[in-house]
């Protein structure tokens, strides 16, 4: 790894990256960008999981590498469905998932938790040495997460509170103290924009039921 990905500053002992802040710095503008549905959110987490990917690298973090991989793949998916969505519209129409899909978003969570932790557990160059399990659940549940937030479906928020309440932990214990630490900041911003997200969705529906009565 080059010096400028290891290069990072020492608190209380401890070496911060600044490719680790800097990332986390991209992520919680995602989080604020996201908030106020706007398509700025995508090239910001674009640009937050590059620097994230060379942080984890240099953290041999190899799990956590790869969830900044499988973003980049998801965040251009998501780009894609936002812009046709606001094309569509003039502001992103955001709901709640059906019970069909909150049904497949739960076992999409639970049965790639599984097979993602015996990657883990026993593939040598993905060896986890702390709780491949826990690994596992954040690198699907930040993939189901982003890909409801794709569809602008309210639920993504819940999926990412159940994130980070494992990944605080995960990440202090890889020596990723800002992650760690922005997790914890997240956790305050996604509650927040749970609470925006239904405010906007009923908004909307009381704007159609009204446009319905109109007609």
């Amino acid at each position: 790894m080059s010096s400028w990905a290891e290069a990072g500053v020492t608190v209380f002992g401890e070496k911060l990256l600044w490719t680790d802040l800097l990332g986390n710095v991209f992520s919680l503008a995602t989080v604020l960008l996201a908030i106020r549905r706007t398509i700025w959110t995508w090239p910001v987490q674009l640009a937050g999981a590059v620097l994230l990917f060379t942080a984890s690298a240099s953290a041999h973090a190899p799990g956590n590498a790869l969830k900044q991989v499988m973003f980049l793949l998801l965040v251009s998916y998501g780009w894609v469905r936002w812009v046709r969505g606001i094309r569509e519209s003039r502001d992103l129409p955001v709901r709640p998932a059906t019970g069909r899909e909150r049904a497949l978003l739960i076992g999409a969570l639970a049965a790639g938790t599984a097979v993602v932790a015996l990657l883990f557990a026993d593939i040598s160059w993905l060896q986890i040495t702390w709780s491949p399990t826990a690994n596992a659940y954040i690198f699907v549940g930040s993939a189901v997460a982003t890909f409801a937030q794709s569809r602008a479906l309210v639920d993504f928020w819940i999926i990412w509170v159940l994130v980070d309440l494992v990944g605080v932990p995960l990440a202090i214990k890889s020596g990723l103290y800002v992650s760690g630490a922005a997790y914890g900041i997240f956790f305050v911003m996604v509650l927040a924009g749970f609470r925006n997200w239904i405010k906007q969705y009923r908004r909307q529906r009381r704007g159609a039921e009204l446009e319905a009565v109109a007609a």
